[in-house]
């Protein structure tokens, strides 16, 4: 009979954890840059987040899965309507409150493709 093995703790990069966590590496505590993340500490993280997270989550500056979800578009979308660097909460509210060609566009492109995803699936 053989013995058990010693179960292994699972980690990640940094970069990894900072996109499971929606927040951009760069602006993250410089500790949480250098080190690795185990599977326990980023469920921590995210069940109970600290100050420095919760701060970036709220005002960013964040990365562009994050800008395309709040903007109501794709990343591709983004990209198109000129935008390539992370943006804060503040600059999302007034690209919003301006609401460009592009975006109103774009929006329409992800409205259009998700209820083409939708009738695929209902089929």
């Amino acid at each position: 009979m053989t013995s058990p093995k010693p179960k292994t703790i699972q980690t990640m990069k940094p970069e990894t954890a900072a996109k499971k966590l929606g927040v951009l590496l760069s602006a993250t505590p410089a500790e949480f840059q250098a080190g690795v993340v185990s599977r326990d500490e980023l469920n921590e993280l995210q069940s109970t987040p600290p100050a420095w997270l919760a701060d970036l989550r709220r005002n960013g500056p964040h990365p562009k899965q994050v800008i395309a979800a709040k903007l109501g578009v794709s990343i591709s979308g983004l990209t198109r309507g000129g935008i390539t660097v992370p943006l804060t909460t503040a600059e999302i509210d007034a690209l919003k409150a301006e609401n460009p060609a592009w975006l109103e566009r774009e929006r329409s492109v992800q409205a259009e493709t998700r209820k083409e995803a939708l009738r695929l699936k209902q089929r």
